[in-house]
């Protein structure tokens, strides 16, 4: 297919944009001289306990560190539980630098972060708690650090061990009886699971950024297998002791079994309060299962925090912290403070521009006009194509692209979903990986994505092809669930439908931009770890050609969430 108008249909290699250069020399300095400011904390102000023994219900020891204000005042908890090891604390050298966690250098750092040295990876930061009148138990779950026993990541008996360490903390002298839950990633899984055996003295949890289903939201999305972080998470837990390994669960696992399910937390027993932070950033990882929390569990005041900037940045940032305290000091202290908004909205037209933050009512928005555009040899267009056509491309290394420049500025949030119907050519099955991006004069615009990534697309998707059977319970139009029970395998000559979810997003398009979509059979971004999404990787390389097609019979189209301007 010739190369007309920049809209049409033709073929791409999304995994070349421009500007990997000078991406990569930040990624280097980053990594050098992370932007990471540790400060002393003030022990004067601040009694802290370490290794304090609390029994669980089965006669296993865990162990926290508490960190409380001094004096006689009885003060409400925030809990962390983890297996990162509470005692793994930012160091000072003899020349007075910090230094800190090896996954602050490996993983690029968007913005400045401070926190002070008695703060672990990814949780809440004890001196600047403490200093708000809250202690703060930093848990090392069954298997890690200095606690007993052999764990098992994200089982139910961790949830009832977090529970037990709840009630024990709220028996304490120094508590007040109320406790809350607060971190970032696993930090955020432990809440959901400890919130779903309903602690008494839980009274509000703050997931910030944890996904709520393991088979979808990490390890084998859309059915493709992810094989990137999982060794970096296995290389992070090396010093606990676990019954097992979710990358070699996952490499025997293609399927969603007994074992899966047994990880996922009953949201629908999640009933305390919810402060949940969902990024647009993290659509490899937490984005979808945070959403996905938001939208089903049963607490009658949640509220859904977007942002699209890195994650730990967002995190310790102002902005975050002054949210987390008016939430919790409105359920763990009974304080008559006003209600965080249900949905905190921020929308973005680039990855260091944001262009609003408003309040929203519900997810997704309830006026959003769902508008399908259709895949055709001009792009993607307003109306179904009223002939047939195809494109084909090398799955291993081709992709394909349609474009729509949008003639009014255009403001896209919410989830998207693409339906295609496609042929393969030299095989029985394929991994689809698709990607919608923005435009601007002919340039690709970055967006923040995973793990500090700088140069994600607005939104991504997977699909393996032999998976693609729905789960319709689960499924709604502009959010396609794969089943992902039995393969069901392409056979030669056959034309299938598939539909592949893509992670929300909230951007603003600009008149004259474009939005444009690209397929994929392989992963989109480099696979150098310095210019690519590291260490993010996923198993997608398969021999053979891939043909999609659209025509009347075949609508093949992306489901896009357009939000109205408001007169």
């Amino acid at each position: 297919m010739t190369r007309g108008h920049d809209d049409d249909a033709g073929h791409d290699k999304p995994w070349s944009r421009r500007g990997r250069l000078r991406y990569t020399a930040g990624r280097l300095s980053g990594a050098l001289r992370p932007r990471i400011t540790v400060y002393r904390a003030d022990t004067e102000k601040v009694v802290i306990e370490n290794d304090q023994p609390v029994a669980t219900r089965d006669g296993t020891v865990l162990r926290v560190n508490v960190y409380r204000p001094r004096g006689t005042d009885s003060v409400p908890v925030i809990l962390a539980a983890h297996p990162y090891g509470k005692d793994d604390l930012p160091r000072f050298t003899a020349s007075g630098r910090s230094k800190v966690s090896f996954r602050y250098r490996i993983l690029r750092q968007t913005d400045p972060v401070a926190f002070s040295s008695l703060t672990t990876w990814e949780g809440p930061d004890p001196a600047w708690w403490v200093s708000q009148g809250y202690a703060v138990v930093n848990c090392d779950i069954r298997g890690a650090g200095t606690s007993e026993g052999v764990g098992s990541l994200m089982s139910s008996q961790e949830g009832e061990d977090i529970h037990d360490v709840i009630e024990w903390a709220a028996a304490q002298p120094w508590s007040n009886g109320a406790v809350g839950m607060l971190g970032v990633s696993y930090l955020a899984l432990s809440q959901w699971r400890a919130a779903s055996t309903q602690p008494p003295s839980l009274k509000a949890i703050a997931p910030w950024e944890g996904f709520t289903n393991a088979y979808r939201g990490l390890l084998r999305p859309g059915g493709v297998p992810e094989s990137g972080f999982l060794k970096l998470w296995d290389l992070g837990l090396r010093k606990t002791r676990q019954t097992y390994s979710f990358r070699r669960e996952s490499a025997r696992r293609p399927v969603i079994d007994d074992w899966y399910r047994s990880l996922d937390p009953d949201l629908s027993k999640v009933e305390v309060p919810a402060l949940i932070c969902g990024s647009f950033s993290d659509n490899n990882l937490h984005g979808r299962g945070s959403i996905a929390g938001f939208e089903q569990i049963s607490s009658p005041e949640r509220h859904l925090y977007t942002h699209r900037g890195g994650k730990w940045a967002t995190f310790y940032d102002e902005e975050a912290r002054t949210a987390q305290l008016q939430f919790f000091d409105r359920h763990l202290r009974g304080r008559e403070v006003p209600p965080l908004p249900r949905v905190r909205l921020e929308v973005r037209d680039r990855a260091d521009h944001i262009t609003e933050v408003r309040q929203e009512t519900a997810w997704p928005l309830e006026r959003t006009r769902w508008t399908p555009r259709y895949l055709a040899a001009s792009g993607l267009t307003q109306t179904p194509p009223s002939r047939d056509g195809a494109i084909s491309f090398g799955i291993r290394r081709g992709a394909v692209r349609f474009g729509w420049t949008v003639t009014e500025d255009t403001e896209i949030t919410g989830p998207m979903a693409l339906r295609l119907y496609l042929e393969v050519h030299g095989a029985d099955d394929m991994d689809l990986v698709v990607g919608v991006e923005k435009w601007s004069q002919g340039r690709f615009v970055p967006f923040e994505g995973s793990y500090g990534y700088g140069r994600d697309r607005v939104a991504t998707g997977w699909q393996n092809v032999a998976l693609r059977e729905l789960d319709y319970e689960r499924s709604r139009p502009f959010e396609p669930v794969p089943a992902c029970l039995t393969r069901k395998p392409v056979t030669a000559g056959e034309i299938v439908p598939a539909d592949i979810a893509l992670g929300s997003s909230s951007t603003l398009f600009r008149t004259g931009e474009q939005i444009r979509l690209v397929v994929a059979g392989r992963w989109l971004s480099p696979r150098n770890p310095l210019t690519g999404q590291f260490p993010a990787a996923y198993t997608t390389r398969t021999p053979g050609r891939c043909t999609l097609h659209w025509g009347p019979d075949r609508p093949a189209h992306l489901l896009v969430p357009v939000i109205p301007k408001e007169r």
